[in-house]
């Protein structure tokens, strides 16, 4: 699907929709390698995907997160954003109809107040994994225009690290779950739990799905042990039970997980990703109830790389989309790849 383009390099890294007219994608642009560019956001208006002006946000860095508001959440606002400032401050954003804007927080302007993903609850409430004051918490929103928030208590560890808490979800009871490259954990407004810590010798894990306390996905890739330059890493899909983390046997092994994402009745259905020995097309694997089966969206053009790094569903149909970038590695002439699929 067309989608205007940016300076190289351009990874879209976290796609939203409110329903099928309307859907955000948010990233950055002009990176290069490990050095982060600047803000970048597409919107999809029912028609096609829109470059959303995002240069009043004077900050060099990348928008990280998107989240929408459900569908009939009183008093809600549409979406909300967080962003890395390469100058160590982060931002809350939220939608005011035409582009993103600055929105306040506890915590704003703190060297050390960092905010990593953001999910919206079924009422319209806000949940943002965070660190402040030297440990990870979940920042929330009393209310679902955000006028009032307040930050949970340290997520516990047994070695008293910080773990960057990347992916943040909610149940549909209402319950934030959180999730590092070793930690995940269910936050329900009073205490927290600590899942079994995850195995892995250089695990990344991309994104989490909490259906229950007792069925849990996630995603990811892992290096392994040593290896040469440009080693490409395994594929890591792992179920929770309740009790234990099991690995998950995938359609592939080479590559990477990106996202999972839900249907409409909060189960598992569809996960992107990057295969690592053909890299002509973006590879889905679909949940049939019993097994991941495997599926391709479109061949991309000659010389890219389709890597999809997040999904989201889009209400009011059985469509999801689907974002990301044209290359393995974020360098240009990478540009912005969105897909959708169903």
């Amino acid at each position: 699907m067309s989608v205007p383009a940016g300076a190289p390099a351009v990874l879209l890294s976290a796609v939203a929709a409110a329903g099928p007219d309307l859907a955000w994608a948010v990233g950055e642009e002009a990176r290069s390698g490990s050095t982060s560019g600047r803000p970048v956001a597409r919107t999809w208006d029912g028609a096609a995907w829109q470059a959303t002006d995002v240069s009043h946000l004077a900050f060099a860095g990348s928008i990280r997160n998107v989240a929408a508001a459900p569908a009939g959440a009183a008093g809600a606002i549409a979406a909300w954003a967080v962003a890395y400032d390469r100058a160590g401050a982060d931002h809350l954003l939220a939608w005011d109809g035409a582009t993103w804007r600055e929105h306040d927080f506890p915590g704003r302007g703190e060297s050390g107040a960092e905010l990593w993903s953001v999910a919206v609850a079924p009422d319209g409430t806000v949940r943002v994994s965070g660190t402040r004051d030297g440990a990870s918490r979940v920042l929330r929103s009393d209310d679902a225009a955000g006028t009032r928030w307040s930050w949970s208590p340290p997520l516990p560890t047994d070695d008293g690290s910080v773990p960057s808490l990347w992916n943040v979800h909610v149940d549909r009871a209402g319950a934030t779950w959180v999730s590092g490259d070793v930690v995940v954990a269910r936050y329900d407004d009073r205490s927290w739990l600590v899942l079994p810590r995850l195995a892995g010798l250089r695990l990344s894990v991309t994104d989490l799905l909490p259906v229950a306390p007792d069925d849990i996905w996630l995603t990811g890739h892992d290096y392994g042990v040593g290896g040469p330059p440009g080693k490409p890493p395994g594929v890591v899909l792992r179920h929770y039970d309740g009790t234990a983390w099991s690995d998950v046997a995938a359609p592939f092994t080479v590559g990477s997980l990106g996202a999972i994402a839900p249907d409409a009745a909060g189960r598992p259905a569809v996960i992107a990703g990057w295969d690592f020995w053909d890299g002509t097309s973006a590879h889905y694997l679909r949940w049939d109830g019993a097994a991941w089966t495997s599926e391709r969206g479109p061949v991309a053009a000659q010389g890219t790389t389709p890597v999809m790094s997040a999904l989201a569903p889009i209400p009011g149909t059985a469509g999801f989309w689907s974002a990301g970038t044209t290359a393995q590695s974020p360098f240009p002439p990478a540009q912005a790849r969105i897909e959708r699929y169903g």
